[in-house]
């Protein structure tokens, strides 16, 4: 007997029971869900997608509130590059301190968590007090303390007093440290980074140590052969998201040099410049390609970030 010979019914073959009815539910389920996400798509309309095709038009323009725009092509891209030494200089403050203050901020987060990892009494309240100025963060309350503290009578010039030193100057008034003092303020909120590298460092396997303390590797080996790169994800996301960060940084420079970015341009961040055109200047076109060339300089920041990771993070399944 072939095929052929079968009978027709048993020909046609046997349809799985439930089987529209459950693709139905399906798309019954999805409309649904798309019904939940149009107020998130509206919001994402109106108050993302809108305003940024707004200002991308806006940085092509000569705006100033007051009249209508009027289209000028790359002009205000040109002038920013080739007319405005202000814009170069709020450009290499802001690139400065980024390169230090982030370093630094990481390593100091590292090291507490080092510490935090180990069976000590009372990590859980150090945790929390650690923790306690990513709360607080660059507010204007800290920056107004911050001011304080760095002034000419401020705590650190009396702390020095108590050793002989006889430090009259003014730490944020000073072009020579006014940068530096901001730096420290940005490494003060070490808190958020070093809680994630503290949940990364409970992960790595305690077998790792037991085997290579074994071998006869010392402390430092261990920390290079095993913690860093079993860490080097979370130092990679933490690294990635406090970039992004001290590039947009603009409370403290602007609290401490009263929104001028002083003494001597020190302190002109690149945020503080962009406000300073935008709502001070009332140049609205040119604030708006300012943004813009932010954005993308974040945005190319973080692609090379992410080329460079393949040759410095571990992920477990690399070969």
């Amino acid at each position: 007997m072939t095929v052929l010979d079968l009978p027709a019914r048993l020909k046609t073959p046997p349809v799985l029971p439930g089987k529209n009815q459950t693709s139905l539910r399906f798309r019954k389920e999805n409309k649904v869900a798309y019904l939940f996400l149009i107020p998130w798509f509206v919001g994402l309309a109106l108050f993302v997608l809108g305003p940024m095709a707004a200002s991308l038009y806006l940085s092509l323009t000569d705006y100033n509130f007051l009249q209508p725009p009027e289209f000028v092509g790359f002009s205000n891209y040109i002038r920013m590059f080739l007319e405005d030494p202000r814009y170069l200089t709020s450009a290499r403050v802001t690139a400065t301190y980024v390169l230090i203050s982030v370093p630094l901020q990481l390593g100091f987060a590292l090291m507490l968590a080092l510490l935090l990892d180990r069976a000590i009494r009372g990590s859980t309240l150090y945790r929390g007090i650690f923790y306690l100025p990513s709360l607080l963060g660059t507010s204007v309350a800290v920056a107004i303390l911050w001011q304080q503290v760095f002034g000419q009578k401020g705590l650190l010039n009396s702390f020095l007093g108590i050793f002989g030193v006889d430090a009259q100057m003014s730490w944020v008034g000073n072009p020579d440290t006014a940068l530096s003092t901001l730096v420290v303020l940005n490494v003060w909120t070490f808190g958020s980074p070093m809680i994630i590298f503290l949940a990364g460092l409970r992960q790595v396997p305690a077998s790792l140590y037991e085997a290579a303390e074994v071998d006869g590797a010392g402390p430092v080996r261990r920390f290079i052969s095993i913690t860093l790169p079993l860490l080097s994800p979370i130092i990679f996301f933490n690294l990635i998201l406090q970039t992004i960060h001290a590039f947009q940084a603009f409370v403290p420079a602007y609290i401490i040099s009263g929104g001028l970015g002083g003494p001597a341009d020190s302190t002109l961040f690149y945020t503080l410049y962009l406000y300073q055109e935008g709502f001070g200047s009332f140049d609205m076109g040119y604030a708006c390609a300012m943004a813009w060339t932010l954005l993308l300089v974040i945005g190319a920041v973080t692609g090379i970030n992410f080329l460079l990771s393949k040759y410095w993070v571990f992920y477990g399944d690399n070969a």
